[in-house]
């Protein structure tokens, strides 16, 4: 076995009520003035002002920066930066998903660093550490609360950069399951989704190790147990508690195995149609999972019986093929998209979504390596 090096934010807090200690804990950190990374739905919601009112109590000021795209771009990095520096901003919170997880990450790094975000692009670019970052999650699925993963999307290129990087990684995660009762179902599912391919990745990357073994696997049977639940009734607080335990869980399992070409090609579809990650992961999930099967069948038998299916006897390829089947039909349960076509994914853009995906640091530890041919392949197959 290689060597292994297990990053993670050095304090998580989990379970309801728990942004309550979140705001104690900061207070105790002593900053002073807070950069709030969020978008304009949670503002609106009111959740932006219940944590300044929290933040206040605590005598920390704050500014709110809520552009954030669903794609978070260069240009919001760069517009949560001119915030940052007006204000005099010691430290930033970053509120919401993936989305305002990632820009903050960005505005972050480039804020201690300098230069630009697209600098970074890459393994550990960055020469020292961002700007202290506290990550409070309001979705149960990309887990980039507590991960070493920054994705923002190059204006200019039309493509997603990853940023791998432990400079990246928050000090102190917080998911509180209360923040994540108004999640819309199409969201809950998508978000949900995409924990699950972190998951599944994480256990069949060339990375593995048994520790991101032991958190994918748990990650597995807690989603398929509660995600259904949780998008048939948001208000099913034991299933949204369950979820935001799962989803912390597969973080914990890719943010060290790292992930596949799941990742790889979602990422160009979400760079270059300005589509929602989840639901792009939870489309060609299966589809990627076929291809690896023919060097990953055990590994994925073992994902069929974590999802609760009845393997025993039957033989890898059969147990890969259960594995396959029960994500399909968890897709198709949670009312996700059935191809790529319904996206308005062109079949003439799959040759430079497929160029582009063989870059993306993601696809290095996938179990097998593809050709450009491969990659194509498993697009067509998806639409």
């Amino acid at each position: 076995m290689t060597t292994s090096t297990f990053f993670m934010p050095s304090v998580n807090m989990l379970g309801a009520g728990c942004l309550k200690d979140a705001a104690a804990t900061i207070k105790s950190y002593g900053y002073r003035q807070a950069l709030i990374v969020t978008d304009k739905v949670l503002n609106k919601l009111g959740v932006v002002a219940k944590v300044q009112a929290l933040l206040a109590e605590m005598g920390v000021q704050s500014a709110v920066y809520d552009g954030t795209h669903p794609n978070p771009t260069t240009i919001n990095v760069a517009e949560g930066l001119v915030i940052l520096k007006n204000n005099q901003c010691d430290f930033i919170i970053s509120l919401g998903g993936g989305s305002p997880h990632d820009c903050a990450k960005g505005i972050a790094l480039v804020a201690a660093n300098g230069g630009e975000i697209k600098d970074y692009e890459g393994v550990d670019r960055s020469p020292k550490p961002q700007l202290p970052l506290i990550s409070i999650n309001t979705t149960a699925g990309t887990a980039s609360e507590m991960t070493r993963f920054c994705i923002i999307t190059d204006v200019e290129r039309h493509i997603k950069m990853a940023i791998v990087d432990r400079h990246v990684t928050p000090i102190l995660s917080v998911n509180d399951p209360e923040l994540m009762a108004g999640m819309p179902r199409g969201l809950t599912a998508a978000t949900g989704m995409d924990a699950l391919t972190h998951a599944t990745e994480a256990y069949v990357s060339s990375a593995a190790n048994p520790v991101t073994d032991a958190c994918a696997l748990k990650a597995v049977t807690l989603i398929s147990q509660s995600l259904r639940d949780a998008v048939a009734n948001g208000d099913d607080m034991k299933a949204r508690e369950t979820m935001a335990y799962a989803q912390f869980l597969a973080g914990m399992a890719f943010n060290n195995a790292s992930l596949g070409y799941v990742h790889a090609m979602a990422h160009q579809l979400g760079g270059f149609y300005d589509l929602p990650h989840g639901v792009c992961n939870a489309v060609l999930l299966p589809y990627v999972q076929s291809f690896n099967a023919k060097v990953s069948a055990g590994r994925l038998k073992d994902i069929a019986a974590a999802m609760g299916i009845e393997v025993q006897g039957m033989n890898d390829q059969q147990g890969a093929n259960a594995c396959i089947a029960a994500i399909r039909q968890l897709s198709k349960d949670v009312n996700i998209p059935a191809g790529l076509a319904e996206l308005n994914v062109k079949l003439e853009d799959l040759p430079t979504l497929a160029t582009n995906a063989l870059k993306d640091a993601c696809g290095f530890t996938n179990p097998i390596q593809a050709s450009h041919e491969q990659i194509v392949a498993i697009f067509k197959a998806a639409m």
